[in-house]
């Protein structure tokens, strides 16, 4: 039997616009799995809830601000790495305040469901892809 990983939490969001758009980040050169697509978020602080570190990292990472009650759960990824095992619940927010700007990440773009796949992404975030097809 293989050591036990340690869990990471990670929340991340799939802001969807008026149009049905879903942005993604891609990663910046430095950080793991840089240049691939990512949905914004980031790691859960102790005792913090995955909405509470959502809205941090939405007003860090892309200068939007956003309310608990505009994210709703919507599935989660269960996805063991090299060195850790990832547990990233992904909400939906349809409403927030201002203009997403890349802070953290190389670039953004608001991308169709059905194009999302054309978006090469971390493991994690792959089978995300199909669910929120589904719904959009």
């Amino acid at each position: 039997m293989s050591e036990p990983k340690p869990i990471v939490l990670v929340a991340a969001v799939a802001l969807v616009d008026v149009d049905g758009r879903v942005l993604i980040a891609q990663r910046p050169e430095g950080k793991s799995m840089a240049g691939l697509w990512e949905f914004p978020g980031g790691k859960v602080e102790p005792g913090e809830t995955p909405e509470a570190a959502l809205i941090r990292e939405l007003e860090e990472e892309l200068g939007i601000q956003t309310w608990a009650s505009c994210l709703a759960p919507f599935t989660f990824a269960s996805h063991t790495y090299e060195s850790f095992h990832l547990l990233m619940p992904l909400f939906v927010c349809r409403k927030w305040e201002g203009t997403a700007m890349p802070r953290e990440h190389t670039a953004l773009k608001w991308v169709r469901a059905a194009r999302l796949s054309d978006y090469p992404m971390p493991p994690a975030d792959v089978p995300l892809v199909a669910m929120l097809r589904d719904l959009l």
